[in-house]
């Protein structure tokens, strides 16, 4: 068994599978994140968000396969009775995108059901999620690259019903400059504002959250946007405060078994230290915030 603390990931993604009554981690592979050539994309089973069986392969790219590096932020989402995997990926020549893989099981193997990333193809592109519409469309909503364009985007592309292709145009939703709470980042002589991991959230009430993560003077740091209609084009309204500004971020929400809303985070950024975190979350005035602190 392994404990968290054991888990060397980036990017923690929490999928609860009710009929096993068990818990699947997937994530970017930490050792791999930066540096040399991708194995894949693992994940790990547990019944009780601190034990863990794994790591299992989810993902291995097939001969030919587009990409050899940066296997970033997997996301698993059942959808129309099987499984999605929406997992970014890079190569030298190509810009990085979000690719969109299909398996009848959490398990995989999980296999590409297009010749490419659905995101745009001259974009540097990451962290792409599924959000099904209230019509049951489906869309990706993505990262537009802070190295490509300076200022961190996050938009929405609509997708096909069986989500091989995009449908139309991106719509731009913010920017990460919008965010008060947002610093600049110097990395690598290249400054600019980044986005990053975005997850939507439907409260009870019935509006539309978007968590998503940038750098302020707190580190790494998670964000919250509500949407002013309570759609996906929004207009979108940045949360003055940050839900969580201790040097982690990248998140989701989920529900555990007994029904605790939960984020999933990486914490600290820096490598090689990342793990996973499971913050309990209540639903306020303000939209979410933190139960209890990082275990």
């Amino acid at each position: 068994m392994l404990k968290n603390a054991d888990i060397h990931i980036r990017d923690p993604f929490v999928l609860p599978v009710a009929e096993e009554q068990r818990y699947y981690l997937y994530g970017t592979i930490g050792a791999e994140a930066w540096a040399g050539p991708a194995s894949g994309i693992d994940y790990y089973t547990g019944d009780d968000l601190e034990n863990w069986e794994g790591p299992f392969p989810a993902f291995r790219p097939p001969a030919g396969f587009w990409a050899d590096r940066n296997f970033w932020a997997p996301e698993v989402h059942h959808y129309r009775g099987r499984y999605f995997m929406f997992a970014s990926f890079k190569a030298e020549n190509a810009c990085r995108g979000t690719q969109i893989l299909a398996a009848d099981s959490p398990r995989g193997p999980f296999l590409p059901i297009s010749a490419g990333p659905v995101t745009p193809r001259d974009w540097e592109c990451l962290d792409g999620t599924l959000f099904v519409d209230a019509r049951e469309q489906p869309w990706i909503v993505f990262c537009h690259e802070w190295v490509q364009v300076g200022d961190g985007e996050v938009c929405a592309l609509r997708l096909s019903d069986d989500l091989t292709t995009a449908v139309g145009e991106p719509h731009l939703l913010f920017k990460a400059s919008e965010a008060p709470w947002a610093q600049e980042l110097n990395s690598k002589n290249r400054k600019g504002y980044v986005t990053d991991g975005p997850w939507l959230h439907r409260l009870s009430s019935g509006d539309l959250l978007m968590l998503w993560s940038s750098f302020s003077s707190g580190g790494y740091t998670i964000g919250v946007a509500r949407s002013a209609s309570g759609d996906i084009l929004g207009p979108w309204r940045q949360n003055p405060e940050p839900l969580y500004a201790g040097d982690g971020g990248h998140c989701m929400v989920f529900r555990r078994f007994d029904g605790t809303l939960t984020l999933a985070l990486h914490r600290p950024n820096p490598s090689p230290d990342e793990r996973p975190h499971f913050i309990p979350l209540r639903e306020n005035e303000n939209g979410l915030s933190l139960e209890i602190t990082a275990r």
